[in-house]
């Protein structure tokens, strides 16, 4: 039953991640087009600073792949594994709830399930560092930053799981309601995420970036300034950046609600039919008696 749900998980991914990315192709990529057009622009404005001060201006080298490959097959091919990656990762934590979390329905279970996948492997990660256009963030700073992520993830999995192991405690042992128990286990993951959330640096606070930037929030690009601190180049579009942030959460969203509504059918029917027999064959039983 274990690898029946979990191809039921990974189809369901493959089709969250198309969907994804077909809602990311018509909303975010024109985003993402504007913010490959202000790297360009920045970079050629501040080659031209260098070269007015007399410095070596660097070449770009040419694009692997052209912008029309990157945007459709590229893109569409990497959200169709992702998707089919997190169903996968999805099947697997909805088998070790099954009989763990009371008496909850397969096809409400799934729902759960998958609003927890988008909390902790995204919407929560998203917060504290959130999704970022071209055109942000230093080649310098990425291994800090990806480590970062990584350890906001798991921090973010691991509380939310507890905090499950929490509020079943808190039903049990103390006899609470479900409600009051998981607003209870809700807050204390609110809690200790906070506390995670505030003891790890901001990206902007990150020695790469002080050093050569100072002091900043994030690593959004400022404006361009000559020597004279004329203003040559403006900073990055807080539109753009808005919109990109707004359509990533969408495509998230998109695609754990797609894994958790299309795999709350499929394994209602997978593990309903058990039920059912146990059930006939008791009122058979009974009728017997």
């Amino acid at each position: 039953m274990e690898k029946a749900l979990l191809w039921r998980g990974a189809v369901a991914g493959a089709f969250g991640g198309l969907l994804a990315f077909i809602f990311g192709r018509i909303f975010a990529e024109p985003f993402i087009t504007k913010a490959i057009d202000y790297e360009s622009g920045r970079d050629a404005a501040q080659a031209a600073l260098d070269k007015a001060a007399g410095l070596p201006v660097e070449a770009a080298g040419p694009d692997i792949f052209s912008r029309t490959i990157q945007a459709d097959v590229g893109i569409g091919v990497g959200l169709i594994a992702f998707g089919a990656a997190m169903g996968a990762l999805f099947a697997v934590a909805y088998t070790l709830c099954l009989g763990r979390v009371g008496s909850v329905r397969p096809r409400t279970l799934a729902i759960l399930v998958a609003a927890g996948g988008f909390l902790g492997f995204y919407l929560v990660p998203f917060i504290k560092y959130p999704a970022n256009p071209p055109a942000i963030g230093h080649e310098e700073t990425i291994r800090a930053r990806s480590g970062l992520y990584l350890l906001m993830v798991f921090f973010s999995i691991l509380f939310l799981a507890l905090a499950v192991v929490l509020g079943q405690w808190l039903r049990n042992h103390y006899q609470l309601s479900t409600w009051t128990a998981s607003l209870l286990s809700a807050a204390a993951f609110a809690v200790a995420i906070g506390v995670v959330m505030g003891l790890l640096p901001a990206v902007g606070h990150l020695a790469a970036n002080k050093a050569e930037y100072g002091n900043q929030a994030t690593e959004t690009p400022l404006p361009l300034t000559d020597p004279s601190g004329r203003i040559v180049y403006p900073g990055f579009p807080a539109d753009v950046l808005f919109r990109f942030r707004l359509y990533s959460v969408g495509a998230q969203l998109l695609l754990w609600s797609t894994i958790g509504l299309v795999f709350a059918p499929l394994a209602e029917r997978l593990l309903a039919p058990p039920a059912r027999a146990a059930g006939t064959r008791s009122e058979a039983a009974r009728a017997t008696a």
